[in-house]
């Protein structure tokens, strides 16, 4: 992770491969930094059966001495997906949804959910960005680029929704929808009865031992938050993702994250093992040969080996 563009990678679901030691992930890591310059500090983290390793490079800030760590607190992007989607198995395997229910019993009854040939938007639609929606609702229309989803209420988002046409039949073609993943954090968080933060926090963070991962931080998080910058490095603000917040909200440590991974690859047992396995059970394929979409995750092939990831960044417009 570093305070410009933020990944987390799944290894290779095949056989292991050889992974760099840290003095050549520290090369690399000074190279992007303090040759390139194309961020202010990064960190790495890396996981195995037998390993669990955290290798950093810069500081919070320009000017700032203070260095970075595996506790250091990132936005973690579009890595937000990856609990989105996860909420939903794990609701599915509790039994209070079903994957193929239709968004809009989730939603406010004034609220028309577009549909096509008679066919309604279902929640795993959502969750695998074939929902016909596009990536971005049309009344996107941010007051300060800079943090652009602060002003985008959930009414605005309802007025988008009941006045838009669908231009392509659900399920046909995938499309990156950062407004499908903030329908799909609302519509479960709505039938949890609480916030889209409180619902992660009680139905993942807790159970995993995730302390540092959250939306709203506390004043000691605060102090460890990275400083966002842009392409010249120069300071942005962090962003506030109201509305739409399922789709890139989440704040988050390497040391939290590579809890998440370990989870998910079995190393550690949890009582979300099966709702992170039925993640990968359901795929449809990505707009990019060789590519499939799970729910949340990214499952790419190369040299007869599979490899299961997401990334998070900060752009102009979308979280990821």
């Amino acid at each position: 992770m570093n305070n410009m563009n933020k990944k987390v990678v799944g290894p290779p679901n095949t056989a292991s491969t050889p992974v760099p030691t840290d003095a050549e992930i520290c090369k690399i890591l000074v190279e992007r930094v303090d040759v390139q310059h194309k961020s202010v500090g990064i960190v790495a983290g890396v996981i195995g059966k037998n390993e669990r390793r955290v290798i950093a490079h810069g500081h919070l800030d320009v000017g700032d001495p203070r260095p970075l760590n595996g506790d250091t607190v990132f936005e973690i992007g579009s890595i937000t997906k990856l609990f989105t989607s996860l909420l939903l198995t794990d609701m599915a395997q509790r039994g209070l949804i079903s994957l193929d229910d239709p968004v809009a019993r989730y939603l406010p009854s004034t609220v028309r959910m577009p549909e096509r040939n008679g066919r309604a938007i279902t929640l795993v639609d959502l969750a695998t960005h074939t929902s016909g929606l596009p990536r971005m609702p049309e009344n996107f229309n941010p007051r300060n680029p800079n943090n652009p989803y602060n002003d985008y209420t959930v009414e605005l988002l309802y007025q988008f929704l009941s006045n838009y046409s669908l231009t392509r039949d659900i399920g046909s073609q995938f499309e990156y929808s950062n407004l499908g993943y903030g329908i799909l954090g609302l519509a479960l968080a709505r039938r949890a009865d609480m916030d889209y933060e409180s619902l992660v926090r009680s139905r993942i963070c807790v159970l995993l031992g995730m302390n540092d991962t959250q939306i709203t931080l506390t004043p000691e998080m605060k102090a460890r938050l990275a400083v966002c910058h842009d392409d010249p490095l120069k300071p942005v603000v962090n962003w506030g993702v109201p509305a739409l917040a399922g789709c890139g909200a989440l704040r988050s440590t390497v040391n939290d994250l590579l809890i998440f991974l370990s989870a998910n690859l079995g190393l550690t047992r949890s009582p979300l093992a099966p709702a992170m396995a039925a993640q990968l059970k359901l795929r449809r394929p990505d707009r990019q040969g060789g590519k499939e979409t799970g729910l949340g995750w990214t499952i790419s092939s190369s040299n007869g080996k599979e490899f299961i990831w997401h990334n998070g960044e900060a752009v102009v417009t979308a979280p990821g």
